[in-house]
Formats: C-alpha cells, structure tokens, sequence
C-alpha cells in the first residue's frame, strides 16, 4: 500500500497516454462484463494476477511482463489482452493478490496501540514477502481495489478510539506506512559486501579525520552501526506512537 500520487507527465516530460480506470476499477472489483456466447475462457485475471505475482517474488517486477506471463499459460501475450488490458491493469492485479487478505487485528487486544502495532507488523510482512510492492506503489495514479481498502479500513477501525480527527488519523495512517516503506526499502537496498566495503572505508577515513567529525567518531566507537539490539521496525513505531499519544494527551486537555 501507498498514498496515491498524481503525475501528469513522464520523466522525459511526454505527456502519459490516459487510462480508462473505469476498466481498472471493473477488473479490481470483479464488475467487467463477462462474454455472453463463445467458449467459456481459460483463464481469469485473478489466476494471471497469481502468475505474474510468482514470478516477480522469483525475478522482481520487471519479470512479471505480459510476454513472460503469457508464456507461463503456453499463450501468446496477445492473449492475455482479453483479460488484462496491459501490465498497468496487471501490476494493479497484483497488489490486490498480495493484500488479499483484510489484516484480523482482534488478537492484538482492544487499545488503538496494539492494534495499530499489529496492523504495521502484518503489512511489514507483505513487504518482506514481495519487495517488488515497493516499486509497483511508489507512484500509483489508479484507484484501489477492495483489497487495499480493506487494509486501509482496518488501520482507520484501529486509530478511531485515539479520538482524533479524521485528518489526524489519516495522517498518522501515512507516518505508519512511511515507516514501513522506508525500512523495507533500506532492506531491499542493502548489499553485504557493499556494506563491508563501505564500513571499511569509512573507518580509514575517520581515523584520519577524527578530530573534524567527533561526535560521529564517538557513536561509531559506541557501537552505532553494532548490530541493532532494537528491532528498527518496533522502534520507528514506538517513537510515532508516543507523539499519536501526544496528541492525542493534548487535544483531551484541551477539550476538558
């Protein structure tokens, strides 16, 4: 999941050839007409959504290209167009297939804290299980599918007994799936050798610069980059929590 964002052209400032996201919102919910005479088809795009999920966890997005899906079906990509009307609409299926499942935070107890923790947990996971949805969100123009609402849905259920604000949940809302964004990209970016290299080199030059950056010396010597004892995930939180709990200590002072 993603807060969505417009942009009206490409990077090479051509102007994007405008979607019908009529046909988007038919496919992600399940209205588009269905054919009335001819052979029933073979395949539905829930089932080409599932494919193509398959092979960008295997591959990355770039794998998930309306040829290599096709192929996957002993079909032409021509083919496919009869269920999918491009690998816009098919990316859009996909993220759909991995949130397929509306987030059950009851075990996580009745405060909106609990509930708001569980909720980051269970989509951290769906990030960590597909990295590709990073991409496949980053800069999203279509509509959400019901999958996606429900996500949304719950995590709004989870933050109304805060008291705050439409706005103000909302707002939260998207502090919540920055943090989560923001670490699974750090882990998909990660390379250990580059990190072994990068700590070395590093560490050559504070040796010889330590007195114009002490402060930074100082943390490196007590362990800053050691490996986390904190869970980076639950810490982020935390702090973003504590400034909700804030808020919300403030606005009730204020109403009383």
């Amino acid at each position: 999941m993603a807060r969505t964002t417009r942009k009206n052209n490409k990077a090479d400032g051509t102007k994007e050839k405008a979607r019908d996201l009529r046909t988007s919102v038919a496919l992600l919910w399940g209205e588009q007409e269905q054919p009335t005479r001819g052979p029933k088809p073979s395949l539905t795009p829930h089932l080409i959504a599932e494919t193509a999920v398959a092979l960008a966890d295997a591959e990355g997005l770039e794998a998930a290209s309306m040829t290599k899906v096709a192929a996957e079906f002993g079909v032409s990509a021509m083919a496919l167009y009869r269920y999918v009307p491009g690998k816009a609409e098919l990316v859009e299926l996909m993220v759909e297939a991995v949130l397929a499942e509306r987030p059950d935070l009851s075990a996580a107890g009745p405060g909106w804290r609990s509930r708001t923790t569980e909720w980051a947990h269970r989509l951290w996971a769906v990030y960590q299980a597909h990295p590709w949805l990073l991409v496949a969100t980053a800069m999203r123009r279509q509509v959400m599918g019901p999958a996606q609402l429900g996500w949304l849905d719950a995590a709004l259920a989870a933050l109304k007994p805060t008291g705050l604000t439409a706005a103000q949940r909302h707002q939260v809302f998207l502090l919540i799936i920055g943090q989560v964004r923001n670490l699974s990209q750090q882990q998909a970016d990660f390379d250990a050798d580059h990190d072994r290299e990068w700590g070395r080199l590093t560490g050559e030059l504070l040796d010889r610069h330590t007195d114009r950056f002490p402060a930074l010396t100082d943390a490196i010597a007590e362990g800053m980059f050691a490996p986390a004892a904190i869970d980076p995930l639950d810490f982020g939180l935390d702090r973003v929590l504590d400034g909700v709990q804030l808020l919300i200590d403030r606005t009730e002072g204020i109403s009383s």
